[in-house]
């Protein structure tokens, strides 16, 4: 359980790295979701929070991207490495085998 609480804290700090309201939003809302369940002994339970919150690390880390507006009608992307793939090209007319 605290090996993810703290995976989780590390991924947080990472996706939104220079964005303070969204560090400390996801930072309480990580705090709140395992105070909540703190007091939890169910084994089943527990498995089940730790399945949703280990599917919440995988999430985060791999579909959330930060924009900055540039201008009132820009916005600039910034990709973390976990983003970016490898991607086949589009082709208008492709290639017959």
């Amino acid at each position: 359980v605290l090996k993810l609480f703290k995976l989780l804290h590390r991924t947080r700090q990472e996706v939104f790295k220079n964005d303070f309201k969204a560090l400390e939003a996801a930072r309480q809302k990580i705090n709140e979701e395992f105070r909540n369940n703190r007091d939890e002994t169910s084994e089943e339970k527990i498995n089940e929070l730790l399945k949703i919150a280990s599917d919440v690390e995988v999430i985060l880390r791999t579909s959330v991207i930060q924009a900055v507006h540039t201008d009132s009608d820009k916005i600039v992307l910034i990709p973390r490495k976990d983003l970016l793939q490898d991607n086949t090209p589009y082709l208008d007319k492709p290639t017959k085998k």
